[in-house]
């Protein structure tokens, strides 16, 4: 009998698993991998595209090229534009835009979302959950943060660099909602490492911190990993920007060990790769639009609100401005 209860609750299982709609939006280094990983698992996956790649994503479907699990070729159900066509009520909805595009973005999905969807942003930054419920005003918000290396090749297909892509979800006040249980579990199904936070705005916030230095300093001087660590001056800059990225976090409440600053400061002086860069440094230097504001904007605001000075961390940010806006090369 509990052999034939357990078959049961599986085959329950994958009858649910046919049912549920999943939606990601933004097929770029991170969209692009949860696209095809999720794609892989379940038969309801649409994805949202435009232009030329909506029709190359219908007509090749697209290619994970990852050091984790092999070459991953996917299918989605279907692939739309959000801004053109109508779009089928969801169960989730994966937003992995950049955050200038959120806004806009949740204009589309509003017909993708309704009370009972679970709304994952997997962005960068700190306040893109509570951005996307405010544009939203509906769905369940799930907060997250990816730890990942991907990015999109010349030919389209996703480049997963690293034995690693590790998400890490969470809501308000650290509660553990059935529905949170079951966006854990639907990842996990799919060969997604993914957990429950203890507390996921902290581990937000550490991820922030080594974004803000990390993004800012190799933006600001166009250089790599190793070049940055090979003078005093940078080295200097980059531990400052990490201590002014921790005082503004510990301001706020959030409650980040005081160790963390120096294990990211010895992590950046002996553990990143030499040849790394960032998206903002790549962004600022082909002229393209960027994520300064979530690097450098946010930080810099919060700071002031705060009352707080930041002086290393705001330069910065007014010397990129320029630089973005082709005043300062």
């Amino acid at each position: 009998m509990k052999h034939f209860n357990h078959t049961k609750k599986k085959r329950q299982k994958r009858m649910d698993d046919k049912e549920i709609k999943i939606m990601v939006a933004g097929i770029g280094g991170v969209g692009g991998y949860l696209a095809v990983m999720l794609s892989k698992a379940y038969p309801h996956v649409t994805w949202l595209a435009r232009g030329e790649r909506k029709e190359k994503l219908e007509k090749e479907g697209l290619i994970l090229h990852s050091e984790l699990h092999g070459d991953v070729h996917a299918f989605a159900k279907e692939v739309k534009d959000a801004a053109k066509d109508s779009l089928e009520v969801q169960d989730y909805v994966f937003i992995c835009v950049k955050n200038y595009s959120l806004k806009e973005m949740c204009s589309n999905l509003k017909g993708a979302v309704d009370e009972h969807t679970i709304v994952i942003p997997v962005m960068n930054g700190v306040d893109c959950a509570d951005c996307a419920g405010k544009y939203l005003g509906k769905g369940k918000l799930v907060k997250s943060l990816i730890y990942i290396v991907s990015f999109v090749a010349e030919d389209g297909s996703i480049i997963h660099e690293g034995n690693f892509a590790d998400i890490r979800i969470g809501t308000e006040e650290n509660r553990k909602p059935e529905w949170l249980l079951k966006t854990e579990n639907l990842l996990k199904r799919a060969g997604i490492s993914c957990r429950i936070g203890e507390d996921i705005e902290a581990e937000i916030w550490k991820k922030y911190i080594l974004n803000c230095a990390y993004n800012v300093m190799t933006a600001l001087y166009d250089k790599s990993i190793g070049q940055l660590r090979k003078e005093e001056k940078t080295k200097k800059q980059y531990l400052t920007i990490l201590q002014e990225s921790y005082t503004v976090a510990r301001e706020k409440g959030v409650q980040i060990e005081e160790s963390y600053v120096e294990y990211q400061y010895e992590h950046f002086l002996h553990r990143l790769k030499d040849n790394a860069t960032s998206s903002l440094q790549r962004d600022i230097r082909a002229g393209r639009k960027s994520e300064l504001d979530t690097f450098g904007g946010y930080l810099v605001r919060e700071a002031k609100r705060l009352g707080m000075s930041i002086p290393v961390s705001e330069e910065c940010y007014e010397i990129l401005l320029k630089k973005e806006k082709g005043e300062n090369k």
